[in-house]
């Protein structure tokens, strides 16, 4: 890690806490019986994707997901509610770790995301703890539905590099998600695997990226 000069970050599961089990549960618990057949974290209806690449709007999702789970009677709110339950939290020392990291690297986040979830996780860093974007915690943000890109393809990641001048040798890439670390490989990149049983925090100072 001494020659690493630049980190890219991924936001769910390494920097926000997410549980994709809660919204399996939550469209459960709306009397959807096809859930895992649509939507995990191992792969889900091209929907989602569509979401995340900011090609359809969030009514065009919502009426998706009605089409999709053959429960055209749910509402906005219903919909809503369930697909913003996977979202926990951001540990406060994610935070101070971030901001040691930016004072000593070029640091940018790269997060798959959509128009509602991004509205919810705006709100709360306003109320929890009066931040008013993550923008605050990198160089730069790079959000898919904003850039209409997704990880894993090539296309977004060659954005970052060639937008901000980055030599991929000098660069880490952090993500809990092995398909996409795989690109970062193919483009030269460092990578890193975030698993459940770490933490951004212990990885950036086992590491020696940080110091204590």
């Amino acid at each position: 890690m001494q020659h690493v000069k630049n980190i890219i970050f991924d936001y769910g599961n390494v920097i926000f806490l997410i549980d994709f089990l809660k919204t399996q549960h939550t469209f459960t618990d709306l009397g959807i019986k096809n859930v895992e057949r649509f939507f995990a974290h191992a792969g889900h209806d091209p929907l989602f994707d569509e979401f995340e690449k900011g090609n359809i709007t969030s009514a065009e999702f919502r009426d998706g997901i009605r089409r999709i789970t053959e429960r055209p009677g749910l509402t906005d709110e219903q919909i809503d509610n369930a697909w913003t339950s996977l979202l926990i939290g951001v540990p406060p020392v994610n935070h101070e770790v971030l901001l040691k990291a930016k004072a000593q690297y070029r640091t940018f986040l790269l997060s798959n995301i959509n128009e509602i979830h991004l509205n919810y996780i705006s709100d709360y860093l306003k109320r929890e703890y009066q931040v008013e974007s993550n923008d605050v915690f990198f160089e730069k943000v790079y959000y898919s539905h904003l850039v209409r890109m997704r990880k894993p393809n090539r296309d977004i990641f060659e954005l970052v590099l060639n937008e901000n001048n980055l030599n991929p040798e000098e660069t880490l890439f952090i993500d809990d998600s092995p398909q996409h670390l795989n690109t970062g490989k193919e483009l030269g990149l460092h990578t890193h695997l975030m698993t459940k049983d770490d933490s951004l925090e212990k990885f950036l100072y086992r590491s020696g990226l940080l110091k204590p």
